[in-house]
């Protein structure tokens, strides 16, 4: 089975993400387009990580699932544990509670961090809570993983 392939209008795979996505500006979601989507596809879910927090793997930034399938993600989900224009999608509990959160650095935080969008076709809709965090999440989806995608994206603070 081929790897969904995602694109972004706002970022190229491994380039820089723009200052609308982030905290410093309006912190609004990407738009991305899924390609080669597999035709049992019933949701979709997203994931989105910071790479390079220091001592941590990995840290949430965002979780959103129960997205009906589609190949466009729109720009600028708005806030909410439940978002009606997506058709009831959930968004889960990271660092953007119920929303996403985008790069804002601390001052101290000089080098460039890398955010990985991890997206997940499933052949259902899930039921968790809306508290649900990263690992509830994952472990929610297992078995039910169709296909899976990412798209990378790196921002460092302007000084």
């Amino acid at each position: 089975m081929k790897d969904m392939k995602i694109i972004s209008p706002s970022f190229e795979n491994d380039g820089y993400m723009p200052k609308k996505h982030t905290g410093f500006d309006a912190d609004i979601s990407p738009a991305f387009q899924l390609l080669n989507l597999n035709v049992d596809t019933i949701s979709i879910a997203i994931i989105m990580d910071d790479l390079d927090i220091p001592l941590i793997k990995a840290y949430n930034h965002w979780l959103i699932w129960n997205i009906p399938k589609t190949e466009r993600i729109p720009e600028n989900i708005p806030y909410g544990s439940v978002v009606p224009s997506l058709d009831n999608a959930i968004q889960g509990s990271g660092y953007g509670a119920h929303r996403y959160r985008g790069p804002k650095q601390p001052v101290f935080i000089r080098n460039t961090h890398r955010y990985l969008f991890h997206f997940y076709a499933l052949d259902c809709f899930l039921n968790i809570d809306t508290t649900a965090k990263k690992k509830d999440l994952l472990e929610a989806m297992e078995g039910h993983i169709l296909q899976k995608g990412w798209i990378t994206g790196k921002y460092k603070r302007n000084f």
